[in-house]
């Protein structure tokens, strides 16, 4: 533990001499608390279809999200979502057995979509090749999600694919190339439970550019492969926090929304180790940050969007 604080206080040093003394706190849209939703709901392309039914999720995600599954709907529901006053979506859906989503039909609903509202536009894009990331990009998409695994055997096991993540770094590569700023995300504990290759991940996003990188947990969503799994241990996890923070030590890092609920340590740890964002905050994640003085602002929307929404309080 104590070389553990030791790393924690380095890693929080580093973030408030490069971002200040400041935390925000965000509210995403597929979340409701006391009575609050957040103003970015989630969209998904494919409605609850998934062909590739990965092991952590098996498409139970999708269930959450607004179905759109036509580009006229997602148009619509889009004007509809922009006109009850949301600042953005998240678009969203199931990947093909190769790990792709259906971008091509619509490009031009998005393009529409960014002409007609203010919305905000992130997508979660999956693997995919340089024609498609040009075209999000000319399309108006703010910036790209991806999932970053850090070795072969997580990624086939887990996601169901016979290539390994060299297909990751080619989207990747895609995404820089087109200009497109992408948030690369981090499932720690993805290998049922394990930390495995995490830290192989951080290394790999570090050799490009990225607009901020978000840290998430394993949660055990009923019903998938790795229900009975156990969470990684919130040590270990705020351990990839300060390396990711080591390694991209000018890039803002989030602690996401998608990991165990009431794990309190974890939310509090994370704050240890200078996380400058996080989805969905504790009573006591909001204490532990108070306890540092830091500057603490609030945002209805999801950890990864980079335009400034925020205010003194929900």
């Amino acid at each position: 533990m104590k070389t553990l604080d030791k790393r924690l206080k380095a890693a929080r040093t580093l973030s408030w001499q490069n971002f200040g003394r400041r935390i925000t706190f965000y509210l995403p849209g597929m979340f409701r608390v006391d009575s609050m939703t957040g103003k970015y709901p989630a969209l998904s392309i494919t409605g609850s279809r998934c062909a590739l039914q990965c092991d952590h999720c098996g498409g139970s995600i999708l269930k959450t999200m607004i179905s759109a599954s036509r580009p006229d709907e997602l148009v619509e529901k889009c004007r509809h979502l922009a006109r009850q006053g949301n600042y953005g979506v998240l678009i969203s859906g199931g990947c093909s057995a190769d790990g792709r989503l259906p971008w091509g039909p619509f490009i031009d609903a998005i393009a529409t979509i960014k002409a007609e509202t203010r919305l905000f536009v992130s997508v979660h894009c999956g693997l995919l090749d340089d024609p498609d990331a040009v075209r999000l990009k000319q399309a108006g998409v703010d910036q790209a999600l991806i999932d970053v695994i850090g070795d072969d055997d997580t990624f086939q096991k887990i996601y169901h694919l016979p290539f390994g993540i060299g297909r990751i770094e080619a989207s990747m590569v895609a995404l820089q190339s087109a200009g497109l700023p992408m948030v690369p995300h981090i499932v720690c504990g993805l290998n049922y439970g394990r930390i495995k290759a995490e830290k192989k991940a951080v290394a790999m996003i570090a050799r490009f550019k990225v607009q901020q990188v978000v840290i998430v947990a394993l949660m055990a969503i009923p019903g998938t492969a790795t229900r009975t799994a156990p969470p990684p241990e919130a040590e270990a996890v705020a351990d990839i926090i300060a390396e990711a923070r080591f390694k991209l030590p000018h890039t803002p890092i989030s602690l996401g929304c998608a990991r165990q609920r009431g794990n309190y340590r974890l939310e509090t740890l994370a704050i240890d180790a200078g996380v400058n964002r996080m989805a969905l905050p504790s009573d006591e994640a909001v204490a532990r940050a108070k306890s540092y003085n830091l500057e603490i602002r609030y945002q209805k929307t999801c950890c990864s969007v980079t335009r400034d929404l925020f205010g003194p309080d929900w």
